[in-house]
């Protein structure tokens, strides 16, 4: 498998590539030039793929941008991070840039530099973009970029990326390096002064393919270097050579068993460089404690913190409720009104049927819901861009290294809030495939927004707006939402200590200064996710809702053997189906009809919402379209007359919901990422099963306690 996740377009023009350490505002800098919209999050992680976009250079002409996938250093042991060497460095299958634009941020400028050093050590023409330099004096330092130019030899251009300030004098800098890049290539190199260290040099340098060479005596040192620090026996780099890989492995079984520790006595040649030279360029200015550090003391404080963040969350899950329930309320007017239309116009027939129960009441439905999930998506996009997300992977770092979790999981897990599917694919930032198949196996248990709606329509069943307490339901959605994470955790634990024995490696994570979000990066995220639920809501929704229904209204009933409306719902090939399935629910407090839910929730956990619209609407003379599916499901009874959706039955429902696998997509995913069927099969039986044992426990338990 070749690590260029996407074939690079074919280059017409000189290529540019945007590298630069995870939170230096390197995709922010991307969008700002080129007006691109890539997602900016403020944790590592967020940029697993190259994204290209043109750019006009003043003076100079067009080019192409590319954004590298954001790294500390060109060390590199997984296949993401393999891509950046690559990217930079010009190694096959990827062709060298002709400029390399280095983000780095100003207030943490020292261990930004190491990796400028490395682009330096490549000869590769280089542009440093100081961004943030804004907030050093919050920091008591203060930067002299002019010094810094004259250490490191290239151009340093300050910037506010966010504020789109600099960047006019960052194009004119880059067209001309373009157009002389000898200007941008000082020919500055660390040399080792260890003799040992260079007779391994000297011994791995033999073995570098010629095509990754090129001719250039300098390069041959720095990608001696980076395979030194990089190839070991647990790497998953791609199209390494046998010969570099044997030279690389034995040259560092040689220095363990002499007791020299060889990747620190590479990597201390270029921080005792920067060492030596950082007063030179950076000054401090006062010794006055950040207000970053002061906020950290709080945010970060082992028991503070975790009540900080479970009451951020509790404010949030309630607005959800407060905040959208207008706008719900006037969806629902909409859709009961155009039911009602189509009602009166169109004349009583199957394509009536159709288009009112099976269209308008099962997409309806379902988008009653957007409101709350663009809050969602609202409020998560401001937490990631304030710097706070990264917080609170520190704080559950403390609690996931006791369960052999790595610590930077949690970051794909919350990403899992919005959809396990790019969760997935986010697990690609991990060094190893023990950690990144872990994660995979646990992601899916965390709410994502699909499992909202089902939330939202249960939670209302169960405690009405009115009459409740002010938080009441924030705080049910809040604890589902804490319970799926606990559980999640817990699950890692298990399979961490059997399916999945292997030693936990440390989690390294930079705690970026807080910051005003970027107000267009999360509006454009909160809309794009959206976007993505619509569409869902217009295609995958909607087939699997005329699906439903299909089941539910054939075969069609025999005018001469008249019977009930609810009399031909059974009867159907899906209440059939719901029957046949009903001895395995009713311990859990389900009915034949949910059960018709479960099966149609599988496509995608939302089409739960739309089957039971779709379900009611064909039972008997209640019309879903000017009746909303939250009001009925509270008068639903059983054959003997007693309420269906009890308290009881409602939170069963849910907590089977938080721990099934009921969705085709995240499957295929993992199906996909792992190249094999084992892992997804392993993934539902081991959820389903999960789901259902909890589900009974919740119900039985109930009922024991006295609780309907």
């Amino acid at each position: 498998m070749t690590l260029a996740s996407k074939p690079a377009p074919v280059a017409t023009t000189r290529r540019v590539a945007i590298a630069g350490n995870p939170n230096t505002g390197k995709t922010t800098l991307f969008n700002q030039l080129t007006g691109a919209r890539g997602k900016v999050g403020n944790y590592p992680g967020v940029t697993v793929e190259r994204h290209f976009a043109p750019l006009e250079l003043e003076g100079y002409g067009s080019v192409q941008l590319m954004d590298v996938p954001g790294t500390y250093s060109l060390s590199a042991r997984s296949r993401e991070e393999q891509l950046a060497i690559q990217a930079v460095a010009g190694l096959h299958p990827l062709e060298r840039p002709d400029l390399v634009v280095c983000v780095v941020d100003a207030t943490q400028l020292v261990r930004n530099l190491y990796l400028a050093l490395q682009l330096i050590e490549l000869g590769l023409p280089l542009v440093l973009a100081l961004n943030m330099s804004d907030r050093l004096a919050s920091t008591g330092q203060k930067l002299d970029a002019a010094a810094l130019e004259r250490e490191l030899g290239v151009p340093c251009v300050p910037i506010i990326a966010a504020k789109g300030q600099g960047l006019a004098e960052l194009r004119r800098e880059m067209a001309r390096v373009l157009a002389d890049p000898k200007r941008g290539r000082p020919g500055w190199r660390a040399e080792p002064i260890d003799p040992l260290l260079l007779s391994d040099l000297k011994a791995v340098e033999k073995e570098l393919p010629a095509t990754w060479v090129s001719g250039e005596v300098d390069r041959s040192r720095a990608l001696a270097l980076w395979a030194l620090l990089s190839i070991d026996e647990t790497d998953e780099l791609a199209e390494i050579p046998a010969g570099l890989r044997d030279v690389v492995q034995r040259k560092r079984k040689l220095a363990a068993v002499s007791g020299r520790k060889l990747d620190e006595d590479i990597i201390r040649v270029r921080y005792d460089w920067l060492d030596a030279r950082a007063k030179l360029f950076l000054r401090e200015s006062s010794a006055r404690t950040s207000l970053t550090d002061r906020i950290d003391r709080l945010l970060l404080h082992p028991a503070l913190g975790f009540a900080i963040f479970l009451l951020l969350m509790t404010v949030v899950f309630q607005s959800l409720f407060a905040g959208a329930d207008p706008l719900i309320r006037w969806i629902e007017g909409f859709f009961a009104w155009l039911g009602g239309a189509v009602a009166s116009v169109l004349p009583a027939g199957l394509f009536s049927d159709l288009v009112q129960n099976g269209l308008i009441a099962g997409v309806g439905s379902v988008l009653v819901f957007l409101p709350q999930i663009l809050l969602l998506f609202l409020f998560i996009g401001i937490l990631e861009d304030t710097g706070y997300m990264a917080r609170v992977a520190f704080l559950m770092d403390r609690v996931m290294k006791t369960l052999g979790l790595h610590g930077r999981a949690f970051v794909p897990m919350l990403s899992g809030y919005a959809c396990a599917v790019p969760a997935i694919l986010a697990t690609r930032t991990m060094e190893r495939q023990r950690d990144r198949l872990l994660t995979m196996l646990v992601v899916p248990l965390m709410t994502c927004s699909a499992r909202l709606p089902v939330y939202g329509l249960l939670i209302a069943a169960m405690v009405p707006a009115q009459g409740s307490g002010p938080f009441t339901q924030g705080l049910l959605l809040a604890g589902m939402y804490l319970f799926s994470t606990v559980v999640a955790l817990i699950a890692a634990a298990v399979l961490g200590r059997t399916v999945l024995k292997g030693p936990r490696v440390p989690f390294l994570l930079e705690m970026p200064p807080y910051r005003v979000p970027h107000w267009p990066s999360v509006l454009h995220m909160m809309w794009e996710k959206s976007s993505i639920f619509v569409k869902e809501a217009g295609t995958v929704i909607l087939l699997c809702t005329v699906g439903m229904w299909a089941l539910l209204s054939f075969p069609r009933a025999d005018a001469a053997t008249p019977a009930t409306a609810a009399q031909h719902l059974q009867q159907s090939f899906g209440g059939r189906l719901g029957h046949g399935i009903e001895p395995a629910l009713e311990p859990l407090g389900f009915d034949w009809k949910i059960g018709v839910g479960l099966i149609g929730a599988f496509a995608a956990r939302e089409v739960f919402v739309s089957t039971m619209a779709v379900v009611y609407g064909l039972e008997g003379d209640a019309d879903p379209s000017s009746t909303a599916l939250r009001e009925r499901i509270r008068t639903e009874t059983r054959p003997d007359g007693s309420r269906l959706f009890t308290p009881l039955v409602c939170l069963s429902l849910m907590v089977f919901f938080a721990l099934s696998c009921q969705c085709m997509s995240t499957l295929a995913v993992v199906r996909r990422e792992t190249a094999t069927w084992r892992w997804p099969a392993f993934l539902f039986v081991y959820m389903t099963t999960l789901a259902w044992i909890a589900s009974f426990v919740v119900y039985q338990g109930g009922k024991l306690l006295g609780f309907v």
